[in-house]
């Protein structure tokens, strides 16, 4: 089992606009283009990287998708801080 993981993500407010940037991605859209114009997390400034991690550092449901979700797949998850775009790069 994954004890750490890298991932990249967008923060937004809103399901609706997370849903956009799924689309925007599904189109071709660059993910850390995309966390810099959109994300409300201070990791925009980093394309949306938030580095490796480990396993409950995060909040529950973002913990899950991030080991648990398909890797360089962008998932859809809500937290108590809005909708979070998700990417996982890899687990080890």
């Amino acid at each position: 089992m994954a004890g750490t993981a890298a991932a990249l993500h967008i923060l937004v407010k809103h399901k609706e606009q997370a849903e956009e940037i799924l689309l925007q991605l599904k189109k071709g859209g660059k993910f850390q283009t995309l966390a810099k114009k959109y994300s409300n997390c201070p990791s925009a400034k980093k394309g949306g990287d938030l580095g490796e991690f480990k396993r409950g550092q995060m909040v529950p449901a973002f913990d899950k998708v991030a080991f648990s979700g398909e890797i360089l797949t962008p998932h859809l998850v809500k937290t108590k801080f809005g909708w979070h775009v998700i990417k996982v790069l890899y687990r080890t």
